[in-house]
């Protein structure tokens, strides 16, 4: 599929809007859905957290904390977020994807996709220290604000996780940006 480029011509200023993919990844805790939640008012796009499909879909099912077993369904609810984002793209719309895309491997299958479609997939690479992390993974624990709060993420969901994540390389990173959060 061909993108198009929409010039609109407002007084003597000419925008260009085209459909624009932001993928948002980071370690557990250092507020990669707050990110999100901003870059929708900031590029008017529809944002796509994995937390809530995951905890609507599984967690009822999971009776310990397997990675396996985990990233199957990730993948699953991955693969219909992705037919959805497909679709909003196709009209020109504005996609972040808040999937957690812990590995490089997860993060490519997506930016395969939107450059398959004439898009340059925009990395979002959100940096904290893990202390500052775990301090906010307490506080939306506490909190359960609905906006952010999906689920109680455990200092062994944490732990299990924080080895797991695969910082961005500099050409992941090319249309994208580093957020020290």
């Amino acid at each position: 599929m061909k993108r198009r480029l929409i010039r609109v011509t407002h007084h003597s200023e000419v925008v260009n809007y085209m459909a624009r993919l932001v993928l948002v990844c980071g370690p557990t805790g250092v507020g990669k859905t707050t990110h999100s939640l901003s870059l929708v008012d900031e590029i008017k796009g529809v944002k796509f957290s994995i937390d809530p499909w995951m905890q609507t879909l599984f967690s009822k099912d999971m009776t310990e904390l397997d990675f396996e077993w985990m990233m199957e369904r990730v993948n699953r609810c991955s693969e219909q977020i992705w037919q959805v984002s497909e679709q909003i793209l196709a009209i020109d719309g504005n996609v972040i994807l808040d999937l957690g895309f812990t590995t490089k491997a997860q993060r490519d299958i997506f930016a395969d996709k939107a450059r398959a479609l004439g898009i340059n997939p925009e990395v979002h690479y959100l940096n904290a220290s893990t202390e500052t992390r775990k301090l906010r993974v307490d506080k939306r624990n506490t909190e359960k604000d609905p906006s952010v709060y999906a689920f109680e993420v455990t200092d062994m969901m944490f732990d299990f996780m924080e080895p797991r994540f695969e910082i961005p390389d500099e050409e992941e990173l090319k249309y994208g940006r580093i957020v020290n959060a």
